[in-house]
């Protein structure tokens, strides 16, 4: 018997405008009558994700979420840390200055400046709209060698990142947790850091095992938990890699793909 469902957002979760639909509110809130533990997951920070884990009722003691991809995971109510895997100053600083010589934005999440950024792009405007948060513009070589670091996004047009992403030195595969979330955003976590160790440590600190774990996704950074989970699901909308590793597809987004995931293997 499935006892948690774990749910990326965007592309998932939530429709393509970015939007929670009643009838997924609906399965939601019935799954969790039924005792079922509901957890976001998701590359957004804390604070991106807090409207909708409050409009879900996902915001209580007993509620966890996988925030900056896992490099967090957070009790919501009390922002207690269950686990953590970050970066520090000197991976942004090493970052930044791979993006510069191939031509791409870069952001990062500082755990004591926010979101910052070496200059104001429209993809970092976007980041912030879409997490209601500001941004602050800083110069990357000042920052502390060992300053608490969550994640660094390459940030740009689809086709330049996708140029940049196949010139991007073979070493940061050893060093680094990498992964494509949208066609404009490419993270860089620790190499401890994806959703599916994430849920690994959730699991493991819920006493669960991944038999019991269903996973919801759509993008490369869904990837890893999928493999993870007892049950593995794709969207429709999903990319290809992330279908072939799925126990099984659902529908779309657009088309209440998580209600129907709740409604085939829970709500039953």
């Amino acid at each position: 018997m499935y006892k948690l469902i774990a749910l990326d957002m965007d592309g998932t979760l939530l429709d393509s405008q970015k939007a929670l639909t009643s009838r997924v509110r609906s399965a939601i809130t019935s799954a969790k009558e039924q005792g079922i533990k509901v957890v976001l997951a998701s590359g957004r920070p804390f604070e991106g994700m807090l409207p909708t884990l409050n409009a879900l009722g996902l915001d209580g003691e007993d509620d966890y979420v996988l925030t900056y991809n896992a490099s967090l995971i957070l009790k919501v109510a009390c922002k207690t840390v269950v686990s953590s895997a970050i970066l520090t100053g000197q991976d942004a600083i090493d970052l930044y200055k791979i993006a510069d010589r191939l031509g791409v934005n870069i952001l990062a999440y500082s755990m004591t400046r926010g979101l910052i950024t070496p200059k104001q792009n429209k993809y970092t405007d976007f980041e912030a709209n879409l997490n209601s948060i500001q941004y602050t513009e800083f110069d990357f070589n000042k920052l502390d060698a060992d300053e608490d670091i969550l994640k660094v996004m390459m940030i740009d047009e689809a086709q330049q990142l996708s140029n940049a992403i196949l010139a991007l030195p073979h070493t940061l595969q050893e060093k680094y947790s990498m992964a494509q979330s949208t066609p404009h955003f490419y993270e860089f976590m620790n190499k401890n850091s994806n959703k599916g160790k994430g849920m690994a440590a959730l699991t493991a600190h819920l006493g669960l095992r991944p038999e019991q774990i269903i996973c919801v996704g759509d993008a490369a950074n869904d990837l890893e938990m999928i493999k993870f989970a007892g049950l593995g699901v794709a969207m429709e909308n999903a990319i290809d890699e992330v279908k072939a590793h799925a126990d099984y597809i659902t529908m779309s987004n657009d088309q209440d793909g998580v209600a129907h995931v709740f409604e085939k293997y829970i709500l039953k």
